[in-house]
Parts: structure tokens; sequence; C-alpha cells
């Protein structure tokens, strides 16, 4: 192992290379310093050229940090990550056709760096089948240029498969928090986990050359050797940022960083607005001792709401980024977790989320058509990703998607225990025709898996191939705020019943009386009759 510079580590890109960079979302265990000496090594000298730039999950600050630092025309040539919305720059590019562009489920591409790293041929899993990561549809591509089928259908035993092909990897940039002077590395500060041992495997099965930027050096020795995340037989190289950041909000959280637990009052709480009312009528789908993922977005509002309720210790969350327990974070943290009672590599959690082991999951929506299949990955000029939602929604066994109803400009008040539309959203979320498909609600109900879509104003259920309306809230009109704000007619429950007087005043549901009493249903003996 040897300690370079951040400059010294970019000049080892050569153009045309592979090149792995770990971390995820804002900040969180992403080598910005190695990144950010790349970037201004190309614009400088206009080297290296027609990169693919591979990332797991979507890094960035939705600026110009991250996986924007790669994106520069003559720079990157392809693009392979689950999203692209947290570096803007690169959406253009996509949609432009200036770059070859792959938005594969987080969980795929996380588990195959083992594949990879093993030399297996690749991912063999269901996940993504009859969604847009399906070769029958857009086989994951994002731009016309994408011409390399990265995914196959293949059957086995009378079952239909997708194989994920692997791919080179020549550099990989990963991070921790300690090298020592053999290059072993711990990741005591880092907000994340990842597949960081597995990606370093993965380069060094490919042939290349793996980077680890780290906050410190420690002497050859002296670093408990069961906390290396990444041993030094697998480093070829070191770059050490004094001024590393736990992520691009936080310079360091010891909550976030599982160093302690902060007391559940001082967790963050959600303002009163659509987005609180969507997040507590989702945690009323809350059971007791249910295990649960919280997705991007609104959903991940829910653990404020468990928190706020005193329920958060009635259920188990976890997020794909391999948190279990505690409070998923929010806001541009959000990927990282506090109060956790473990924290495991990223590909294992989704071995498990792949295996069936969640009972609800909460995701979020863009647009949905009247079969209730789901995008949230590509509409109008935004291309978004799917992050780890096809994993997660494809393999729950129930989930609750959340959103509004309409988007753009959405204003609402309340009073009363009553809701009114102040100024309708100008755009339709419930649509016609989706680019993409997601989820897709058939094959889920032919495989028995549940779904529940929430909005401010109303809940829906997909049922035998289409969407029916099964809750409005009070003071809302049926024909005038729901079905004349969709892009197609609904059927309508003729037990058509009213939402939760309680989600629209700004005091406590009381939701942990309401877990008390789910509890007790649940332990009740049945009776017998007849």
């Amino acid at each position: 192992m040897k300690v370079v510079s951040a400059a010294e580590a970019a000049a080892l890109v050569k153009s045309g290379d592979s090149v792995l960079a770990s971390g995820s979302g804002g900040g969180h265990a992403i080598p910005e310093a190695c990144l950010e000496a790349l970037e201004a090594r190309f614009l400088e000298g206009g080297e290296p050229r027609d990169l693919t730039f591979i990332h797991v999950v979507g890094i960035g600050d939705r600026k110009a940090k991250g996986a924007a630092r790669v994106a520069h025309k003559g720079m990157l040539k392809r693009s392979i990550t689950s999203a692209l919305i947290d570096a803007p720059s690169m959406i253009p590019m996509a949609q432009n056709d200036d770059i070859e562009s792959w938005t594969l489920p987080q969980g795929v591409l996380s588990q195959i760096m083992r594949d990879i790293a093993a030399g297996r041929p690749g991912l063999i899993t269901r996940t993504g089948l009859h969604t847009f990561i399906d070769p029958r549809q857009r086989g994951a591509r994002q731009s016309a240029s994408a011409k390399d089928d990265l995914v196959e259908l293949m059957e086995i035993d009378g079952r239909e498969w997708l194989r994920f092909k692997p791919f080179p990897i020549d550099v990989a940039f990963l991070r921790g928090t300690t090298a020592d002077e053999d290059g072993n590395i711990t990741m005591e500060e880092e907000a994340i986990l990842g597949e960081m041992i597995s990606s370093a495997q993965a380069a060094r099965r490919s042939g290349g050359i793996v980077v680890v930027q780290v906050k410190r050096l420690a002497r050859r020795g002296t670093l408990p050797a069961k906390s290396v995340k990444i041993p030094g037989i697998l480093v070829d190289y070191v770059v050490v940022d004094p001024e590393q950041r736990q992520t691009y909000a936080t310079a360091y959280s010891p909550s976030m960083a599982g160093e302690l637990r902060v007391p559940s009052e001082g967790l963050k709480r959600l303002p009163f607005t659509e987005r609180k009312i969507i997040a507590r009528r989702a945690a009323m789908e809350l059971v007791p001792a249910a295990i649960c993922n919280l997705g991007a977005g609104i959903s991940t509002g829910i653990s404020a709401v468990a928190a706020e309720e005193g329920i958060l210790d009635e259920m188990v969350l976890t997020n794909e980024q391999g948190f279990i327990g505690g409070a998923p974070m929010t806001g541009p943290d959000s990927g990282g977790a506090e109060n956790y009672m473990a924290a495991i590599d990223q590909p294992y959690q989704f071995d498990f989320y792949d295996g069936g082991g969640l009972d609800v999951a909460f995701l979020s929506f863009a647009e949905i058509d009247p079969h209730g299949h789901v995008n949230i990955s590509r509409f109008g000029t935004k291309i978004v990703g799917v992050g780890g939602f096809i994993n997660i929604s494809q393999n729950a066994k129930k989930v609750v998607f959340s959103g509004t109803f309409t988007a753009g400009g959405l204003e609402v008040a309340c009073a009363d225990g009553r809701l009114t539309i102040v100024t309708e959203g100008r755009m339709k979320k419930f649509v016609p025709a989706i680019e993409q498909i997601c989820y897709n609600a058939v094959f889920a109900e032919e495989e028995g898996r549940q779904a529940v879509f929430v909005t401010e104003r109303a809940v829906l259920v997909p049922r035998e191939g289409a969407l029916e309306v099964v809750e409005i809230a009070p003071g809302v009109d049926v024909e005038r705020d729901v079905i004349a704000q969709m892009g197609f007619a609904p059927r309508v429950s003729p037990d058509l019943k009213m939402m939760d007087a309680r989600l629209f005043s700004p005091a406590p549901m009381g939701l942990s009386a309401d877990m008390k009493a789910k509890r007790a249903a649940a332990a009740r003996p049945l009776r017998m009759v007849g």
C-alpha cells in the first residue's frame, strides 16, 4: 500500500477505464476528494476521456459534487448506476444521448459486486421481471446509444429469471475512516457501510486498482482486527483527507456513526403539511413487530411520525443502506440512520429484502396508471432512476406507496378535522399511461402481494387489474377532488370510508393507543364456531 495525494490517485485513471465510486446520496462514504481531483485533471488537461462511471447508489449534492464530477462531455462515455437524481448534470447527458446510460436496481448493483469478485457469470435474480429493467421492455436503458444488453431473460426449472451480466472495474475509489500502514481500513465514523469489501474484491478480480480515501492514518497493528472493513491485501493506494466529512451536510454525528443513541424526543419532527398528513396515514399501516423499509421522499418522514407518536420501538424500521432498527434519516442525510440496532453491508440487506424479509415497505410514487403500475424512474424531462425501489417493491409482502395526489403548486388547508384543497396541483400523477414500469401491479397481485396508495385526500388499492378508491378525506368531494384530478376513471368502493379525522389536525394522533389495540387483537385467541 502506498499513500498518495488525491491528484496522484486521479492520475491512475486512464482514458477508456471503468471507474467505480463508493457511497450513497448526500456524501455518505463518497470519496469526494478523489472525484474532485479526477474532475480537475480533466478540466485542466482533457484527460481521462471516455470513462465508464459506475456507482451503486445515486451520489451527489444535487449540484456539483459526487457523480456530477465526471458529468462532462468527452470525459464520460457511459453511466451505470441505480439513480441519476443526485447528479442532475448527468440527466440532460442521458436525455440528449451524449452518454450511454443504464439505471439498474440498487440491490442488483450492490449484490453483483460479489459475483464479479468471485468470477461468477453474473447475478441471477427475479428482481426486475415485468418492469422496464426486463429486456422485453427497456433492459434498464435510459439513452438510445446504450446498446449493450446488460441483462438477459432466462428460464430455470420452468420459471423466468434475469441474469445481470458482470462488468470490468479498472479503478475503484472507495472510502473509510482510518487506514493503518498496511492499508487496513476501518469505517468507524462513516454514515454507511455500503459494499466496500465486495467492491475492492471485484476490482482486484478485474485486475483493477483499489484506492481508498480516509480521514487519518494509524500505526501498523493498532486497529482492532474485527473493525477492519477492507483488508490491506486488497488496497493499493490510500488518499488522506483530514477535512473528510461524514456527509455533505454533517461534519460528524456520533449517532449516525453508531457511537451513541440520542433521545427519541431529540429526533426531528415534521412540520404540519400535506406531507405529514400522508406520512401519518402511511404510518397507520404499521403493525406491531413488523419489519419495514422506509424509502425516499415522503416515506422517510414515517420514522419522524413514529418517534413523535411514541411507536418507534413497536416495529423494526430498516433502509436499504443496511440499517436495522432505529430511525432512518430524512432530508439531506437520507440514507443514514440514528439509534439503529445493527448496521450490515448493503448486499446482505438486499439478500434479506429479495428473500421476502420485509413485512411492509413504504415507498414513494411519481406516476400511476389505471392498472396500479408505478413509475418513479423517468417522466417528463426528468430521469431519476430506481434506486432500491424495484428490489423492495417486488419482494415485500405489502407495499404502501405515498405521495401527493397532484404535483406542482398544490396547497391544502386543514380545520376541524377536514381537508380543503386551496390550490390544485398543475400536474396529474394518476395518468392514462406511464413511460416506465417500475412496479407491476398485475404481476404483484398474481404473486399474492398487497399494495396501498396513500395521498393527502384519498387512499386507493389495486384490485383485479384496476385501481379502486377506498377512502377519502373529510371535506373532499370524490368526483371533484379525486376522479376529476385523474387521467382515468377509477373504481369507487361501494364501502367508501372517510380517512381518520386525526390526520388533519396538528396535534399528535395517539397512534400508540392504536398500536396497543393491534397488539391485543393479534394476541386474541380464535373462536371456533359451528
